[in-house]
């Protein structure tokens, strides 16, 4: 008989420390929402690969890697990231450009064409999201340097 009293009162202190843990014990438990930082957000891309054709052949491949600078606040409350918005247009504008020729080397007005991809990723966005679009690494590969 006095195993069976022992056994009731620990599955009460039990089941009373349960259940003081969840109604007073709230705070502990609970999933701590933490604030976004305001200001910018660093966004460092993955390498693009663009053709460059020239006379029907493929002559090369640019090879760049792209960071934006976007609104923290904003970001968080885009329902998809810019990241792919800027890697599109990014490679539409630099695979579309006459004025790019490797074999005919000139300068090249990057920060112009940096500023319309920012341009157009933000009006493909509907807002002021993307602040800064900046080159962090950016090649030519001739097509008779790359390994199959």
């Amino acid at each position: 008989m006095k195993i069976l009293i022992t056994g009731l009162w620990i599955c009460a202190v039990t089941i009373a420390s349960c259940y003081g843990a969840v109604t007073f014990g709230g705070g502990i438990f609970s999933k701590k929402t933490e604030p976004y930082l305001e200001g910018l957000q660093y966004q460092k891309l993955a390498p693009i690969n663009i053709p460059m054709i020239a006379d029907g052949r493929v002559q090369g491949y640019v090879i760049a890697v792209l960071v934006f600078t976007a609104d923290a606040k904003l970001m968080h409350t885009l329902p998809v990231p810019p990241n792919a918005f800027v890697v599109d247009e990014a490679f539409r504008q630099i695979y579309a450009d006459p004025a790019l020729d490797f074999r005919r080397l000139a300068k090249y007005d990057i920060t112009k064409r940096l500023a319309e991809v920012r341009a157009k990723v933000n009006e493909r966005l509907g807002g002021d999201v993307v602040k800064d679009v900046l080159v962090d690494e950016i090649n030519f590969v001739a097509k008779r340097e790359v390994r199959s």
